[in-house]
């Protein structure tokens, strides 16, 4: 395997604990487009994937892009036509964005971890299926600063969706990296498959997401707890004090 001089991170459920930020932002979402209407909010979320504090890791809230969701939820909303799916797309966007601002709490010392990295010469990218703009807003509302990253990349940035390789692909284009010199590092099957359809050297798992640990050992290299034990991963050495963690992995870990 070539040396790994690249990191690109997923981020909800990778740099911030999915279901402490998701599932109150999905639900205060679905309670808005509902008007209040508690019941039709819970069939909404039902219907993509949310049942109480359990999430399909393989749902369209669990892997989908703000339209893809929207066109989930559209037809108990009554709405058909193409425009109005394109505002309600908007709409959601715009309050996932602040479900992020209200509800986003980061899985470990971010500024910490990846000033680390930053220090040893690695190159940082973030590819989600949050929009661009929601990407900005969650790294905000954890203090993190767009400038921590030398790449970017939402649903709507031109580079295609997960699980294709088109961001993985941006990414190396940018660093001017080949993807199998570039770890992918995710919680969900959709950052693994990008990873692989787009070569990267190393795929890694982490468990403060969607899925369990059995599921990720069967389609990442490694798994881990979170993110914060890259750097034994990537640089093993007696002396490194790992970046403070949560503590906290996935309620459905095995």
């Amino acid at each position: 395997m070539d040396a790994i001089r690249g990191l690109l991170f997923d981020k909800d459920g990778t740099l911030i604990d999915y279901m402490s930020t998701w599932v109150p932002g999905y639900r205060s979402a679905a309670l808005a487009v509902a008007d209040g209407d508690a019941a039709l909010a819970e069939r909404l979320l039902a219907g993509s994937g949310l049942v109480g504090d359990r999430l399909d890791p393989a749902s369209t809230l669990a892997c989908g892009t703000s339209p893809e969701i929207a066109a989930s939820w559209a037809p108990a909303l009554g709405i058909s036509d193409a425009a109005r799916l394109g505002d309600f797309a908007a709409r959601l966007d715009s309050l996932f964005a602040q479900a992020c601002i209200d509800h986003a709490r980061a899985v470990t010392d971010l500024n910490r971890l990846l000033g680390r990295f930053r220090a040893r010469g690695y190159r940082l990218g973030l590819a989600t299926s949050d929009s661009h703009e929601g990407a900005i807003a969650t790294l905000a509302a954890v203090d993190v600063a767009p400038a921590a990253f030398d790449f970017i990349c939402g649903f709507d940035s031109g580079h295609g969706t997960k699980p294709g390789p088109g961001m993985v692909h941006a990414f190396c284009a940018t660093v001017g990296l080949e993807p199998r010199e570039v770890a992918m590092i995710g919680d969900n099957a959709h950052d693994h498959e990008m990873g692989r359809a787009a070569g990267a050297g190393l795929c890694v798992g982490v468990l403060t997401g969607t899925m369990t640990a059995a599921a990720l050992a069967r389609i990442a290299d490694v798994v881990l707890d979170d993110i914060g034990g890259l750097e034994q991963l990537l640089m093993p050495a007696p002396d490194i004090e790992p970046a403070t963690s949560t503590g906290r992995t996935s309620p459905w870990t095995c």
